[in-house]
């Protein structure tokens, strides 16, 4: 017994002296994922948009000369004119009628089961498969143009895919109808953590829906909000499948439809490629992008100091 008690430590001891290595095994396999497909093509684009490389070459450093491009370039004024507007116009739609979804089908019953359903399916849908069911749908002979003129709204088919301005809100339209079951479902979580009694203190006080919704659902929901609308202003700015297809991968008439992404995608592939230029320009979306995700943060710790 003696024995046993003197080599138990020993060994515990052995043990951890010889495990330090233990946590590494496991995250050895993350960290080589993240280091093979997030870490290397960052860098490798950082290092490529000072150069002015091809697909077929590596190319020589120019400086800065790929920047300098990129402000005398109207494809890229275009480009970010359009990405800022998903953004102003995306965001503030993404943070609000999710929520009033969350709070109409908030509590039990098949009747609101079947509604949170069918709000979260266009989510598991293919943003390609979406964007031509819609091409369809807004076409000048589809069912919306259709419909228009048998209720005799319009007197001649609306050009939703060929005007510059309303194919890009009707782009909008599609990753708001696609994204907001996403969110809906986010704040379904939220709304459950809110304490069923204050509900109840502004029923005795006689409020009603709408000043319940602005003054308990809404403050209850806070923090909520403006994580999704961080993630919203990200998804808005480098949205993709939903104008591609739209335009049928060419931008629109002359490009006047171009998202950076876009831009990116037309640079960086092909036979005359342009993986420098490209490189640049996908430096200066994460630039912004950062930056709308520090004034997100900053805003956020505002209002909690604040509340």
């Amino acid at each position: 017994m003696r024995r046993e008690g003197r080599t138990r430590p020993a060994r515990h001891a052995h043990w951890t002296r010889g495990s330090w290595y233990v946590p590494w095994l496991f995250l050895g396999v993350a960290l080589a994922v993240v280091s093979t497909f997030v870490l290397f093509p960052f860098f490798n684009t950082l290092l490529l948009s000072f150069t002015d490389a091809t697909l077929l070459r590596g190319g020589q450093f120019v400086g800065v000369d790929n920047f300098r491009e990129l402000w005398g370039d109207a494809r890229f004024r275009t480009a970010l004119l359009n990405s800022t507007l998903y953004v102003v116009c995306v965001v503030p739609v993404m943070v609000v009628l999710p929520l009033v979804l969350a709070a109409l089908v908030a509590g039990k019953g098949r009747l609101l089961g079947f509604f949170r359903t069918s709000y979260y399916l266009p989510v598991i849908m293919s943003p390609v498969i979406v964007g031509l069911v819609w091409t369809n749908l807004l076409d000048r002979r589809g069912l919306v143009n259709s419909v228009l003129g048998w209720v005799s709204a319009v007197g001649e088919p609306v050009p939703f895919l060929t005007d510059r301005w309303l194919l890009l809100f009707s782009a909008m339209f599609v990753t708001i109808w696609m994204g907001m079951g996403y969110y809906m479902v986010i704040y379904l979580a939220a709304l459950a953590n809110i304490d069923p009694t204050l509900y109840d203190s502004a029923d005795v006080d006689g409020a009603g829906t709408v000043r319940k919704f602005l003054h308990v659902t809404m403050p209850g929901v806070r923090n909520t909000m403006g994580l999704i609308g961080l993630f919203s202003s990200i998804a808005a700015f480098r949205v993709f499948g939903e104008v591609y297809v739209l335009t049928d991968g060419t931008g629109g008439t002359g490009g006047d439809n171009l998202t950076m992404t876009m831009l990116i995608q037309r640079e960086g592939t092909g036979l005359q490629a342009r993986t420098g230029y490209a490189g640049a320009i996908s430096l200066v979306m994460f630039a912004i992008m950062a930056v709308l995700l520090v004034l997100q943060l900053v805003a956020q710790n505002r209002q909690r100091r604040n509340g």
